[in-house]
């Protein structure tokens, strides 16, 4: 556990619970890109119980359809270590947003393609666009 003071209390069909800011980022975030493709998908977050010396696991189905509310929390003492599950919803979150796609081994200095007119597009095939004028 790590002293912080950085929680959020998260709201969820009428009940409300506590975990780490990164998770409750990570769950918001999760969820409205759940929504933006009309998708909801079931996740567990973990959670610190209110006695503040344990913790458990909250199952929440997120996306659309399901509003998440994520505040900020007063927590003395320490803050959960919850490293694992965090990286967990990262990655189910990473699965969803578009990604910067290069392409291989392309050569900057290559010349683009010249278009010389439609007979060009025909040189392949040994084909003369005249042999099928009227």
């Amino acid at each position: 556990m790590r002293h912080s003071r950085r929680m959020r209390r998260i709201t969820y069909a009428g009940e409300t619970v506590v975990t780490s800011d990164d998770i409750g980022r990570v769950l918001v975030e999760l969820t409205a890109e759940l929504a933006k493709r009309g998708r909801a998908e079931a996740v567990t977050i973990p959670i610190a119980l209110e006695d503040r010396s344990e913790t458990a696991s909250a199952d929440l189905v997120i996306g659309l359809g399901n509003d998440v509310l994520s505040v900020p929390a007063d927590w003395d003492g320490l803050q959960p270590e919850f490293d694992a599950q965090l990286a967990e919803l990262q990655a189910h979150l990473d699965a969803f947003r578009p990604r910067d796609v290069a392409e291989p081994d392309a050569d900057p200095d290559a010349a683009a393609p010249v278009y010389d007119g439609p007979d060009s597009l025909f040189s392949d095939l040994d084909l003369n666009t005249s042999d099928f004028r009227s």
